[in-house]
Formats: structure tokens, sequence, C-alpha cells
């Protein structure tokens, strides 16, 4: 028997003072959640599937509710789940209306021999297993829309009046989410959720639902949950290169230390990752974040 272990993260980003104490009881209630599942007898995937859902429900967070606005101004969700134990994988992109996409992500891999489905394909699948849609309206944060608007008014001015060099000011919202666990058999698993980045460009998906860029789980190695510049963590396929990290011997904090500084070096970026090895040692790290 193991002892069952979790790990859950809120995103890699610099939390306002503000959002402080609701981001850290935010993720403490997401890890109670799935450190219950176990308790009762539920597996790896029971638990990160539970935590992230939490987390989903959480505003201070982006994912779910509480999710950042495309360019556009609708909201597009991400998520994946990994099963180690038989590496099966489901994972969604560009869906809309859903509530918990962490869930549909679960759907995909077990109701489906695919590992992806994206967009009006997602959307479907999601309403085709009972899953109703629920208005963008209750996703959507004052939070997110304030942000959503100043970086639309401020690109608008920097095109008309200097050039498109400057950089939007800094996104003052939330991050990606995502979970790590290892039950009493000893399997794990990960799962990982987004609403992506602040006025990206509709259709745009990062690495949250990506296999081996946002999670990677393999229960004779590791699992992995990453966090932040989705386009340098899906370069170097971050989730899986700590994978490899850990196959060749590291610990899960040497691994997790070693992957970001290959991505730092190689493509820069700021990111963030949890990973917990199969020995039920964890690691935690980021980069390029305050």
């Amino acid at each position: 028997m193991f002892k069952p272990t979790i790990i859950v993260h809120g995103g890699a980003w610099a939390i306002p003072a503000e959002l402080t104490e609701r981001s850290l009881e935010g993720v403490k209630v997401a890890a109670c959640r799935g450190q219950e599942v176990m308790t009762r007898g539920g597996s790896a995937v029971d638990a990160v599937v539970a935590a992230v859902s939490s987390l989903e429900d959480d505003t201070a967070f982006d994912a779910g509710h509480g999710a950042v606005l495309n360019l556009k101004g609708e909201v597009e969700l991400d998520a994946i789940v990994v099963d180690g134990q038989t590496m099966d994988s489901g994972a969604v992109c560009g869906l809309q209306g859903c509530a918990h996409p962490v869930q549909v992500a679960r759907l995909v891999m077990d109701k489906t021999s695919h590992c992806l489905l994206s967009g009006s394909g997602a959307n479907e699948f999601m309403q085709a297993q009972g899953i109703a849609r629920v208005p963008e309206s209750e996703l959507v944060t004052p939070e997110a829309q304030e942000e959503w608007k100043t970086y639309v008014q401020f690109s608008s001015a920097v095109k008309n009046l200097f050039s498109e060099r400057s950089a939007p000011p800094p996104p003052s919202g939330c991050d990606t989410v995502g979970a790590v666990a290892m039950d009493a058999n000893g399997n794990l698993a990960a799962a990982t959720s987004t609403g992506g980045i602040t006025a990206k460009l509709p259709g745009r998906v990062g690495d949250s639902p990506i296999i081996g860029a946002g999670a990677y789980a393999d229960s004779t190695v590791g699992a992995a949950s990453t966090t932040g510049h989705g386009e340098s963590i899906m370069k170097v396929g971050l989730a899986r290169r700590v994978g490899e990290l850990l196959e060749k011997g590291e610990t899960a904090q040497q691994a997790a230390e070693h992957a970001l500084d290959f991505m730092s070096r190689r493509v820069g970026g700021a990111a963030g990752v949890i990973v917990l090895s199969k020995g039920g040692e964890t690691g935690t790290c980021q980069v390029g974040t305050s």
C-alpha cells in the first residue's frame, strides 16, 4: 500500500495582495477535496478531477468560473486528465459554456477512443454526455471583464498612436490550475485546466490540454502539471521533460528545477510545475514569476 498524496497548484503568477488569502484558501480546499476522495477509496484520477473541479468553481483562478476572456470577449476553456496507470488521457480545448472542463476531459478519456476534442466537437460531446451548457455570464467575473477592457483599450491606443511593439499592461488576473496525485495502489494521475490568457486570439490553444506539455503521468515514473507561458511550455514539452529526468534518476525536486532551467535557457518565458514521483517524492518550482 502507498500513502495517498496530492499536490495542487493555482498557477505560477504574481498574486495581488488582495487575492493572496483567497488563492491560498482555494488551493487548500482543493487539496482537501482530492485527499478526501482517496481516503474514501477513490483513485488518483478521481482525486485530481475532484481537486481541479474545486478550483474551477473558485473565481480566484483562471479556470471554469473566473476564466479570462479572449480577444472577442468570450470564454474558451482547455483541460486535460492523464491516468498514469494506463497512460490514457482525455482533453478538451476551445470549450464554451462549461463550468467544469476537467470533467468533460475525463469523459473524453473514459467514453471515447480519442485523446483530444476541440471547439464545436468538444461542445457537442459535452452536451451529448448530459452536461448542460451554462450561460457565459455565469463564468465571467467583473475582474476578467475589466482586465479584458484594459488590454483592448491599451492595444488600440498603442496601435493608433505609437507602435504595436509596446507591451500591454501586465495582467492582474489569475492563472492555470492543476493537480497531481498518487493513490493507495501507487497509481499516479495529473490534471490541468485553464481559460488561457487575456485577449488571446479566438481558437488559441496553449499547453494545458496537450499531453506532455500541460500534464503528464506514468505510474512507473511520476506525474507533473504545469502552468505559465503556454507557448514556451509547449516548445520544450515541459511535463514530459520532467518525466524524462525522473527516468534518469533525478529526484522530483531536481526534475522540476532542471526542466524549468532548460526551458528558461532555450526559449525563455515564465512557468511553474508540480511533480510527484513514483516513490511519493514531491517537487515544485517556478521561473520568471514573483
